[in-house]
């Protein structure tokens, strides 16, 4: 078989799982296979991956677009490699049987399919793909970098509108003026530097799916003309008179929780009762550990595996990244891969030595949420040269509007008012305060 060839595999096992030939079965793999094959075993898996032994996969008749080849190798330097654009070879050894289902559960999930291996995260998937079937809102809510928008692509892979868009946009990246334009469009002349007409996002995905992602920091005005078109199916383009009927699902994601910001007055209660049709609730990584392993895995497929990068991740690795309580979640933990590789160099495996988490967010206590302590500016000229001018303006700003924020009790509305900006873009500047862990994350701020 030539390298990068797409392989054909035909039957299935005694178990009814199309992704094995009767001849791995009960083969030399099964000591990897038999403990894995319930995690692969998914409708959404089974019909696309194949599993081959040593460079030889049995044909068939029919081959998906999406087709996976994985090919298992005995070998004692385990080693995961990308050997064509849609196969995977893995190498393990009896020794490196652990990692092995791990690295199986990665390759199994390539081309963006989610990464499951906590039972947990398994049965969610399988509740957002009935899900799928049905033509309904979907709200996924879950703290930041749990996955939200890989959950809503699979819904979207998943249902009857799998061949038409997918498109997200992020409520909170831009000013209200140019968001209202990207999601409904606009004509010709409709204000100033309009010089030509655009569709807008909704028109763009008809037939297909968009993701409205941070949805409890679209502003108020959006809200109301987002549920018309949750009611009617139609959106207005800026300066038209005339609406446009759509025909689009929208799955909306959010890391507040939204019935607190109903009851803030910023997020409207109707609009809530359309979009929370089946809300989805994403656990935070630490509550699913069988998912850290496969997902660093993964991570390293999608950055790694290639000549003269690391192709392992060693067990003691994995142990250190299974002890830790990710408050950053799966993007902190995609952050730490990424790390480890370019601290790996050309050695073939990660080790624990390489392993280096993200700096933790700075404590508040929980019995005084607004007693922050001091952030540390620059005191030298020397540590000013060490860090960009941006960091030095982001860290001066930062310490302004905790500032602000104490001398108005936390009051987020006197707060914005006396700095001078919108509630709006101080919600947007703490988000990033968090994420740059200048605050903690589940700070009151």
């Amino acid at each position: 078989m030539l390298q990068g060839e797409i392989p054909e595999i035909e039957g299935s096992d005694k178990r009814g799982d199309a992704l094995i030939s009767p001849a791995m079965v009960g083969g030399p793999h099964s000591a990897l296979i038999d403990p894995t094959l319930p995690l692969l075993a998914q409708s959404w898996q089974r019909d696309r991956i194949v599993l081959g032994d040593h460079g030889q996969f049995n044909p068939r008749s029919i081959r998906p677009a999406d087709l996976m080849a994985i090919d298992l190798v005995h070998c004692d330097q385990p080693a995961l490699t990308c050997t064509g654009a849609a196969r995977i070879t893995l190498a393990y050894s009896p020794q490196t049987l652990g990692a092995a289902q791990s690295a199986l559960i990665a390759s199994a999930a390539a081309k963006g399919w989610p990464v499951a291996g906590d039972n947990e995260s398994l049965a969610l998937l399988t509740l957002a793909e009935r899900l799928a079937a049905a033509e309904i809102p979907v709200l996924l809510e879950g703290p930041t970098g749990t996955g939200k928008e890989v959950m809503a692509r699979f819904i979207h892979r998943m249902s009857a509108r799998k061949d038409a868009a997918f498109l997200a946009v992020n409520c909170a990246a831009m000013p209200e003026a140019m968001l209202e334009g990207l999601l409904f469009g606009h004509r010709k002349g409709a204000f100033t530097g309009a010089g030509e007409a655009r569709e807008g996002l909704f028109r763009a995905a008809d037939g297909g799916t968009l993701l409205l992602d941070e949805i409890g920091e679209l502003p108020l005005a959006l809200q109301s003309k987002l549920l018309r078109v949750l009611q009617e199916g139609e959106v207005l383009p800026l300066g038209a008179t005339k609406p446009v009927s759509v025909n689009v699902r929208i799955v909306a994601a959010t890391n507040r929780t939204l019935a607190t910001e109903v009851d803030a007055g910023r997020f409207r209660e109707d609009l809530l009762y359309r979009l929370n049709v089946f809300p989805l609730a994403l656990p935070a990584l630490r509550a699913r550990p069988g998912d850290i392993a496969p997902l660093a895995f993964a991570m390293l497929l999608r950055h790694g595996c290639q000549p003269g990068m690391p192709c392992w991740i060693s067990q003691t690795a994995l142990d250190l990244l299974q002890s830790h309580v990710w408050p950053g979640n799966v993007r902190e933990l995609e952050n730490v891969i990424r790390r480890a590789i370019v601290l790996a160099g050309k050695e073939p495996c990660i080790g624990s030595e390489h392993i280096v988490f993200d700096q933790k967010a700075r404590c508040v206590d929980a019995a005084a949420p607004m007693a922050r302590p001091a952030m540390k500016l620059p005191s030298s000229s020397s540590e000013m040269a060490a860090q960009s001018l941006s960091d030095v303006a982001f860290q001066s700003e930062a310490q302004a509007i905790l500032t602000a924020l104490d001398s108005h009790n936390g009051h987020r509305a006197r707060t914005a008012q006396s700095l001078g900006i919108s509630e709006r873009t101080l919600r947007y500047r703490l988000a990033s305060m968090r994420a740059s862990g200048l605050i903690a994350k589940d700070a009151k701020a």
